[in-house]
């Protein structure tokens, strides 16, 4: 049989096999090669029921794609891919046809690619494809894209629509490819402008959020919300929010809710016109509601259950306060909302209640915990921006409050179970937490007005009293303990600065608690909870509280807090956070009763302060670049204090005269300056505990401000060589002058240190040798000491030896008693009883006798002391009576 196709001066006969088309309808079973032919009849039947409607009903062949792909080779998947992907593709182009029976027949078919059984065994030789073929082939072919299209042509037929959101909700679900697709297609503001559909269901609000949830979940976020800041996108939504809000069932409350989350992300994005309409005044009263009453239609009948989706409902609305006060013109709104008074409510102390309990009325005991600390945290962010609205408030008073509540001893317990009650579980350090937190937000901004009313308040005493209070408690050390130390810290150091009035105020207490943490044990620095936050807090307290006022100071050098911050500075050199106790030292280096203090201190291994600051001044230069010999000279006199990064000219940059250069912005970004200020005050010369090293590195320092000063002249100079600006002759002379001079004091400062280099080589060799002399005698001593005892075994055990040493003895005892004196001579006896003294110059000799009593004969023991006496002019004078060392006693026998 053969089929006839008219055309143009031709006529065409093909010949065409009803068997094999009847096979294709009726066999139970897709193979993969046969659906290029399936969807060429389809779509001659798509375009035949154009013209001919009757040719509607035989799309139903469409059904087979419900059915599995089945392959005869392994390599069909492979070799069919295109055939199949195209094929899948063309499905979604049959939405064309405008029968509602097609439409929801291609959906279903859709829909089986992922619910679909594979077959377990073969049939007929022939085997299912691999688990997830077609999904793949699926996203492919671009068939979400075209469904997202074609929701254009369901107008009127809603119960296709449904079929088609279910369709895309499994697509979007499923692959991040699909949901790429989709919103190529718009596919998020294309299901918006649907939501809001007439629909007793509730089907298609329900669809389409969760397919704008998939797209948020798996598409590009910016995207979608790009897409849904569409201005209608935004009125339909919050429309159907404020449908839902005085919703009873279950389902209603979650969707309300889910909706809530799409709006607070469309919210987020800086360009959406939400702020700019009314429904901006409309969100901000269910923010406030119920803790604010008003007038409103639209709230004026709102009644909560104050069950959880009620609860999730209401820390969403607080979220999007947050989240709405990135926008300035929102501020607006918040005020004629009285949101921030709204939200003071909230933070009240209230009545303990028994965990999962509430009053008639009201929220339970952990949805008020969780709705105070959240109301907190949204405070810390909107209250510094509404300081008017705060102030008018009485914020500091309701905090103040808050703060002597949660230091109060009650029956109140924690539950720790929101994600703002971490750690608080048990007690009241969470709202503390969140509290101190606020308060350090708005003392942060400066506002003396906000200062002065929390002085007045006394809230110093109080963060005092608190602080002490927590470091004095057993419990063990947490991150949230020490994060609220250190917030308090910080309060203290904005209320007192640069105040001395609140400077005495802080007073002894003050200076206890900051002696207190300067005694933290260096080990808790690296622990992890924040040891180093509070150590550094605590020396910015000293700064803002004690530095600059003489009573606070002299209290803080009598609890020798000069030597706390030297032990910290000392500490710091390795921990590397040196600079904050370095200037706060240099300040307190004012006051002339420190600087006593700072000499008498010593670190360990008898560190000196001025060792230990030409130490990190060396450590300072080496972090810089600073061009240095080995033995610390200077190695460039043109460059003598010159960093790496200032050297290179191609790093130079010019810059407008109200901007300070690399020169300048050196002084203040490292510790150079402070160290030259420190020694401005304790002097360059008389300094103990110094070596060489240090001396040399010192002769720098002495001259940094002169160096420093060199330095910006010739910046200056390579800057108007760079801009090709050639100064007039006598500027010009002067800057060459400039850096001459520059160049000169550094070439003698490198003389000096050479010779200070060779001062102490000199000072080492003799060290080396009088150390060679030392041990030189001792070994001479121990050859003596064994010719001693050899000669002592030798008269011992060598009778002839002992008689000649013998002999020996006797005739040195021979020549050394006196001869008789001359006969014709004169002799006068000067000896007195009991003693007989004889007059030499310049030596005096005792001669001190033994009494006869004693001794049994004429003969005496005689001691002879010798010692000097100074002669001054010639002439002799008594010695002043000393104590006899021993050591120059001589005994001997005189007959």
């Amino acid at each position: 049989m053969y089929q006839i196709d008219y055309v143009p001066f031709q006529v065409l006969t093909k010949p065409i096999e009803l068997s094999r088309v009847i096979h294709l309808i009726e066999d139970p079973l897709t193979l993969l090669k046969e659906l290029a032919d399936i969807f060429k009849i389809l779509n001659l039947v798509a375009e035949k029921s154009k013209d001919h409607p009757e040719y509607t009903s035989h799309l139903c062949i469409i059904f087979l794609f419900r059915l599995p792909f089945l392959k005869e080779k392994t390599s069909d998947e492979v070799n069919y891919a295109q055939s199949v992907k195209e094929s899948i593709s063309q499905l979604g182009f049959l939405m064309r046809v405008p029968d509602a029976e097609v439409r929801n027949q291609i959906c279903h078919s859709i829909i089986s690619f992922y619910r679909s059984e594979t077959p377990k065994h073969s049939v007929g030789g022939l085997h299912a494809t691999s688990p997830g073929y077609r999904v793949q082939l699926l996203e492919q072919s671009g068939l979400a894209e075209t469904l997202v299209l074609s929701m254009a042509l369901l107008e009127h037929q809603h119960a296709v629509k449904l079929q088609v959101l279910h369709t895309l909700q499994i697509l979007s679900s499923s692959s991040d490819v699909n949901c790429s697709l989709m919103l190529k297609a718009q596919g998020a503001q294309q299901v918006c402008f649907h939501m809001n559909e007439p629909d007793p269901s509730g089907q298609i609000l329900f669809r389409s959020s969760e397919i704008i949830w998939n797209l948020l979940e798996r598409g590009s976020k910016e995207e979608v919300i790009t897409q849904l800041s569409n201005l209608d996108c935004i009125i339909t939504q919050l429309a159907e929010v404020f449908s839902l809000l005085n919703a009873v069932r279950h389902y209603d409350l979650q969707l309300r809710n889910d909706l809530l989350v799409i709006i607070t992300l469309i919210a987020e994005y800086s360009k959406s016109p939400l702020i700019e309409r009314f429904l901006g005044k409309q969100l901000i009263l269910y923010i406030t509601f119920p803790e604010l009453k008003s007038h409103n239609p639209l709230v004026r009948n709102l009644k909560l259950s104050y069950n959880n989706e009620d609860f999730e409902m209401k820390t969403l609305l607080l979220n999007l306060v947050v989240v709405m006060s990135k926008d300035l013109s929102a501020l607006q709104l918040f005020k004629e909302g009285r949101v921030v008074l709204a939200l003071l409510h909230l933070v009240k102390p209230t009545a303990a209640l028994p965990p999962g309990q509430s009053g008639p009325g009201s929220w339970t005991s952990v949805q008020q915990e969780a709705l105070q600390l959240q109301a907190l945290a949204t405070l810390a962010t909107l209250a510094p921006l509404m300081v008017e609205d705060y102030m008018t408030c009485q914020g500091n008073t309701s905090l103040l409050l808050l703060l002597e509540w949660c230091t109060e001893q009650d029956s109140y317990f924690g539950q720790g179970h929101s994600f703002h009650g971490t750690g608080g579980r048990g007690s009241k350090k969470a709202q503390m937490r969140y509290c101190v937190r606020l308060l350090r937000s708005m003392t942060s901004l400066g506002n003396k007005a906000i200062n002065q009313d929390l002085f007045d308040q006394g809230a110093i005493s109080q963060l005092l009293g608190i602080i002490m209070q927590m470091d004095g408690t057993p419990e063990e050390e947490d991150v949230f303990t020490l994060e609220i130390m250190v917030d308090i810290q910080l309060i203290l150091s904005a209320l007192c600065e640069n105040n001395q009035h609140r400077k005495e105020l802080f007073g002894a207490e003050g200076v206890k608690m900051a002696v207190h943490f300067l005694k933290m044990s260096p080990e808790k620095f690296n622990s992890g909870l924040g040891h180093n936050k509070l150590i550094l807090s605590t020396v910015d307290c000293v700064w803002s509280c004690i530095v600059g006022c003489y009573t606070t100071e002299d209290m803080f050098l009598e609890k020798e807090g000069a030597f706390l911050l030297l032990d910290l500075l000392n500490v710091c050199f390795f921990f590397f956070f040196n600079k904050p106790p370095l200037i706060k030292l240099d300040e307190l280096c004012d006051n002339p009763k420190t600087m006593s203090h700072v000499m008498a201190w010593k670190g360990p291994n008898s560190v000196t302060t001025p060792a230990l600051l030409l130490q990190l001044w060396r450590q300072e230069e080496a972090e810089m670049g600073v061009r240095r010999d080995p033995y610390g000279r200077i190695a460039d006199p043109k460059k003598p204090i010159l960093c790496y990064y200032q050297e290179d000219d191609d790093a130079l940059v010019s810059l407008s005269a109200d901007r300070p250069s690399a020169s300048i912005m050196d002084v203040s970004e490292n510790l150079r300056s402070k160290i030259y200020s420190v020694f401005c005050k304790l002097g360059f010369e008389s300094l103990s505990g110094l070596s060489t090293e240090d001396y040399i590195t010192l002769s720098i320092v002495t001259r940094y401000l002169d160096f420093k000063v060199g330095e910006v002249w010739d910046e200056i100079t390579r800057e108007l060589s760079q801009e090709e600006v050639r100064p007039v002759t006598p500027d010009k002379e002067a800057l060459g002058a400039i850096a001459k001079l520059t160049e000169d004091t550094a070439r003698r400062v490198i003389a000096e240190q050479s010779s200070m280099l060779e001062e102490q080589e000199k000072e080492d060799a003799n060290e080396e040798k009088h150390m060679y002399t030392e041990i030189s005698s001792y070994w001479k001593q121990q050859e003596l000491t064994a010719q001693s005892w050899e000669n002592f075994v030798a008269k011992t055990s060598n009778y002839k030896i002992l008689k000649e040493t013998k002999q020996r003895q006797e005739n040195s005892i021979n020549m050394s008693r006196p001869k008789p004196k001359h006969g014709e001579a004169i002799f006068h006896p000067t000896q007195i009883p009991g003693l007989q003294t004889t007059t030499f110059c310049g030596r005096v000799l005792t001669v001190e006798s033994t009494p006869a009593k004693l001794t049994g004969g004429p003969l005496a023991n005689t001691e002879l002391a010798l010692e000097r006496v100074p002669i001054h002019g010639g002439a002799l004078s008594k010695p002043p009576p000393v104590t006899q060392d021993p050591e120059y006693f001589k005994i001997v026998s005189v007959k």
